[in-house]
This record gives structure tokens, sequence and C-alpha cells, in this order.
């Protein structure tokens, strides 16, 4: 599958090459097309991986990454042309966080909407489904944990384009666990919060969420 990513920063560049070790051709998009992080995490990631423009990674691709700072993911979007997305799975990644000096984040939005929500809006005619916001960079792809694979929860209104995810997640060394309709992600993206918390408090990146089962 042809996926293209969204983003340059360390949530796209672990997604893209954790694709990549799947066997995905992988295009990394930016603002420009000579960003200096997309060209070279292209030029070291071998001959499946490329990069250019936002639009150019919406074209390429069969399933795409949204993996932007919250602020600047409107007008990624916009740059990625809605059209070029249509019809899409589009894995939403981000979360709508404001930050401020030597503080945890807080969320933008919630209770009654999302970022989630918010990106469905912006490309109505793409399947979005909500996942990755809730762990660090360095566990997305081959969490490994001593008391076994955590959970990564996701939600979206395309049940294909979910189970799409559901494959994804189980190649990444995933459990994972549908929540329903995009306003799941009321739900998911104050995990982000509870996830940073706990790091902030440990000094400590490196922990996932679980739920026990019986």
């Amino acid at each position: 599958m042809k996926i293209g990513i969204l983003g340059t920063g360390d949530v796209g560049r672990a997604l893209a090459t954790g694709f990549l070790s799947r066997g995905h051709d992988v295009l990394m998009g930016g603002r420009e097309a000579a960003n200096p992080k997309a060209r070279e995490w292209a030029a070291s990631a071998g001959a499946r991986a490329t990069a250019g423009t936002f639009a150019d990674a919406a074209a390429f691709a069969d399933a795409v990454v949204l993996a932007t700072l919250w602020s600047g993911t409107e007008n990624a979007l916009r740059l990625a042309k809605p059209e070029a997305l249509a019809g899409k799975l589009v894995m939403d990644a981000t979360n709508p966080l404001i930050f401020a000096a030597n503080a945890p984040p807080t969320l933008a939005l919630g209770h009654t909407d999302s970022g989630g929500e918010q990106v469905q809006r912006w490309i109505p005619k793409s399947r979005v489904v909500k996942v990755f916001n809730m762990v660090g960079h360095a566990e997305m792809v081959d969490p490994k944990f001593e008391h076994g694979p955590p959970d990564m929860f996701y939600c979206g209104n395309d049940a294909a384009a979910k189970r799409q995810v559901a494959e994804f997640l189980t190649a990444f060394g995933w459990r994972s666990m549908d929540l329903g309709g995009i306003e799941g992600a009321r739900v998911l993206e104050p995990l982000c919060i509870l996830w940073v918390l706990y790091g902030f408090k440990t000094n400590s990146w490196r922990h996932a969420l679980a739920m026990l089962r019986k």
C-alpha cells in the first residue's frame, strides 16, 4: 500500500519508518518540497521512501497519516487539498493541544467536540480514524513492555477504514479496540493528557496504556 505522511516531526517519522518496515511505500510530505527533515528521512530510509509536499503525499497515497502540530493541522489539510484526500483513509494522530511554558499542555477542545471531529469536518469526504494519539512516538511501532502489548484505542465513522487501521495496529504489535464513531475522540484525546501528565510527573516518556480483561 502507498502511505502518505502529513508531517515531518517525531510522530511522522516514526510512523513513516514503521510503515516502510512492513513493506509499504511511503511519501513524507511537508509544507515545502525542500523540507530538510523529510528529505533527510527519505535519503536514509531506502528506495521505497520519498519526500515532497503535503499535496504530493495526498496525491500519492492510498492511506494517509495526519501527524502535524494542532496549530498547523487545518492549513496542512488545505495544502494537501481535500479533494485529493476524498475517499481515503486518514489516520488522525494529532491532539488539539495548547502549550504553555513550564507546564503540561491542555486541550483546546473537549466534552462536546474534539480534534478528530474537527478534522472530519475539514475533510468531509475522507474516512477519518483517530488513532496513535495516546502514546509517544518511541512506542508507536513494536511496543515492548514487561507485561505484554499495550492497547491502542481508535474511532471513526467508516467501518472498512477502521478494519484497515486494526490490521495496521496488529502488524505494528498492538492490541486494539474500536470505540465507535469519530465522536469517540472526545475520550481518546484526554487520554493523551493522561499520558503527558504521567510523563511530567515521572520525567519518563516510555509508557503506554492497557485495558485489563477477563
